[in-house]
């Protein structure tokens, strides 16, 4: 029972439906990029370098924010018991291992890319995590970052490059959001987050004046040339979705968090049909 639960406990570390999701999104920067079906191997190891760097991520989050998960998130696996922090450390440098060894595969760029990604992850908890703004930045860049990746895999960053852009500003804003639901246990650890240093509604308005600029500049994509109206269409609901959930999160930061994450979802799959609308048929 107790081998079971330190297996269960170390996949709950990686968190992996968000692990395979920035997989996911990785090959969609691949194909946005329109080089999947053409450079499959390298979008495949950039997709899997990716999954393993944000298991390895969250894994040693884990392992630094042990104390503060203890008031904010009790159930995690090692505040309950189910992993040692220093299994938990030993296993997200194995996972970190696995992502160096697929990155060592791909173009320079997508390997510096990966290589500044790795320092961003294992710093982030120790040194930006509790500057104001500054930690959201760092995730919004890591996740928008994901599209990037798959882009340079296969030697196309334009179409990818714009969707890294938006991605980062929305990521900014669900991560100021997430600072407001965190605030009790953030404020007893001492970190200084976005809503402790301006207030609770100061930082949920900076985060929303970001995912304004996100909204508006989406259409660029159409507007360039890059995409066409199919792009224009299904980008619309995403939006309403992502302005939906930051009205949301006044209120109940919890709910507007995972509103934003299924807007966000949702924009990568306009990327997505916009894309195959631009495949001619056979």
């Amino acid at each position: 029972m107790a081998g079971r639960e330190t297996g269960r406990g170390l996949v709950e570390l990686v968190r992996p439906v968000n692990a395979l999701a920035a997989g996911v999104l990785t090959l969609i920067g691949a194909f946005v990029a329109g080089g999947l079906f053409d450079s499959p191997l390298p979008a495949g190891a950039a997709a899997g370098a990716t999954v393993f760097a944000t298991g390895a991520g969250n894994a040693i989050n884990d392992y630094f924010d042990r104390e503060i998960d203890r008031i904010n998130q009790p159930g995690r696996p090692i505040p309950r018991g189910s992993v040692s922090p220093r299994g938990a450390l030993g296993f997200s440098l194995a996972l970190f291992s696995g992502a160096v060894v697929l990155a060592l595969t791909l173009p320079a760029l997508a390997l510096a890319i990966a290589v500044v990604n790795l320092l961003l992850l294992v710093a982030y908890t120790q040194l930006f995590k509790g500057l104001p703004g500054v930690g959201n930045a760092v995730v919004a860049a890591l996740g928008g970052s994901t599209f990037l990746f798959g882009g340079t895999a296969v030697g196309n960053i334009t179409a990818p490059g714009v969707l890294f852009v938006l991605a980062a500003l929305a990521t900014f804003t669900r991560e100021v959001i997430k600072d407001v639901e965190d605030l009790a246990g953030d404020r007893e650890e001492g970190l200084n987050t976005l809503p402790i240093a301006i207030g609770e509604r100061p930082a949920l308005w900076v985060g929303v004046a970001c995912l304004l600029v996100a909204v508006l500049a989406s259409p660029l994509p159409f507007l360039l040339g890059a995409l066409g109206v199919v792009y224009l269409l299904a980008v619309l609901p995403a939006n309403a979705v992502m302005l939906w959930a930051a009205a949301t999160s006044f209120r109940d930061p919890t709910a507007g968090q995972e509103r934003l994450k299924y807007g966000m979802f949702l924009a990568a799959a306009a990327f997505v049909l916009g894309r195959v609308a631009l495949v001619p048929s056979a």
